[in-house]
């Protein structure tokens, strides 16, 4: 899950952004309006977090611009007013949630994780494909029956494949899902991620490369951690294997944990 927050705050913002992604949701911060917007116009969010006392355009304004553009995107304002007539005006608005300042992190991730239920309910709350089950409001994965540890990282790069139900997601997708807007665009830690977490999920393989697009969750036999089974046969130098000494674990700076 990826999530804009609108905050004026510096250090709120920043300490939003950090405890979010200790719940494994990439969250970027726009201080204002204009930044709020400029972000909606280039980067795709499942989720909105509006304070609505901002410069420049207000959130408010923010809200009733992402209500216009059709894109369904659930809203959660946060606010210091707890008077029922301001959460009456942000819920006519468009607001699908609404938390007063102060909070505790923990609601706010609970709050985000229900509206991506919502906005996501043609879907299961529960993914499986190929024996794997992933439970996003409990981030437990299972295969074939088999508790799976993943780190954060890890987790948040499986979502993201389960979600494609077999199709190819490409690396750029990946770091744009599972990572927010300071990962390095060149970075190898996508390729180091993908390939501590095959490992991490046990063979046979079930994570496949598509050498020149990306990676994609293969529901057939595998026979090796690049087998691309079903697309071809992988020949390619980039096959998301990695050779140090720690297999790319994804805990390390390479591996993504803590972007």
């Amino acid at each position: 899950m990826r999530v804009l927050i609108v905050e004026d705050e510096p250090y709120l913002a920043e300490a939003i952004r950090d405890g979010l992604r200790l719940e494994a949701i990439a969250a970027d911060i726009a201080g204002d309006g204009d930044t709020a917007l400029a972000l909606l116009g280039v980067n795709a969010y499942d989720i909105a977090v509006l304070d609505r006392d901002i410069p420049g355009p207000s959130g408010d304004e923010i809200a009733a611009r992402i209500v216009a553009s059709g894109s369904g995107m659930p809203i959660l304002m946060l606010t210091a007013a707890d008077r029922l007539d301001d959460k009456a005006s942000g819920f006519g608005l468009g607001a699908d949630d609404y938390l007063t300042k102060p909070f505790a992190l923990q609601e706010l991730a609970l709050r985000l994780r229900a509206l991506d239920r919502r906005r996501a309910h043609s879907r299961p709350p529960v993914r499986a494909i190929a024996g794997l089950r992933v439970d996003p409001f409990r981030r437990e994965v299972y295969r074939d029956g088999r508790y799976v540890a993943l780190t954060r990282k890890q987790f948040a790069v499986l979502e993201v494949l389960v979600a494609a139900e077999g199709g190819v997601v490409s690396a750029e997708h990946l770091l744009e899902r599972a990572w927010d807007e300071n990962a390095d665009p060149f970075t190898n830690a996508v390729r180091i991620t993908v390939s501590a977490l095959r490992k991490r999920l046990g063979e046979p393989w079930i994570i496949a490369t598509v050498p020149g697009v990306g990676y994609r969750i293969d529901t057939g036999t595998l026979t090796g951690p690049d087998s691309g089974i079903g697309t071809g046969t992988i020949t390619g130098p980039d096959t998301g294997t990695v050779t140090g000494p720690d297999g790319g674990a994804g805990d390390g700076p390479d591996g993504g944990d803590r972007e």
